[in-house]
């Protein structure tokens, strides 16, 4: 288990901290689907085995946060465990965020917030292509623009000459 733990937490780029007392088994299901689906995944472990996974890791500094019934939120990408924490403590009041880390970083709840209303990096990748892919479209048009301008007075002036 804490083998397992300390890869989880070597591998995690973001960690989050919380408090679930009174989720029921339902909800704590609903957190992991969640999770799963965004690409992060949900722990809960004894906080004495978790401090010592946490040993020699980048995030160990959470191991303070760990007291009482915590479950601890993990993600690869930075934003994907933060964001899907406080999205889910909004719907659920008995879900309380303690805090996290962000590699070396450590965050307190409003730290955890800030980071969460970011952009995921999918996100961000998308608003980068469509930002180098318009000055592409803007100089295809450009170029194109005074070649249609000359067809169209070609155009006008062969009407022209029809008509008279």
């Amino acid at each position: 288990m804490v083998t397992s733990l300390n890869g989880v937490f070597k591998n995690a780029a973001a960690v989050v901290v919380a408090h679930y007392s009174g989720l029921t088994v339902a909800q704590m299901s609903v957190l992991r689907r969640q999770m799963k689906k965004g690409g992060a995944g949900v722990k809960v472990a004894k906080n004495r085995l978790a401090k010592k996974a946490l040993e020699g890791t980048d995030v160990a500094h959470v191991a303070s946060l760990l007291k009482g019934p915590t479950v601890i939120a993990y993600s690869s990408d930075p934003i994907t465990a933060l964001k899907v924490a406080v999205d889910f403590a909004k719907g659920n009041e008995k879900f309380i965020i303690l805090g996290g880390a962000m590699g070396k970083t450590s965050l307190d709840l409003s730290g955890v917030k800030a980071l969460a209303a970011l952009p995921s990096l999918d996100e961000l990748r998308a608003k980068l292509a469509g930002l180098l892919q318009a000055p592409a479209i803007k100089i295809a048009q450009i170029i194109a623009a005074p070649a249609s301008q000359l067809a169209r007075v070609v155009g006008a002036y062969s009407r022209k000459s029809e008509a008279a």
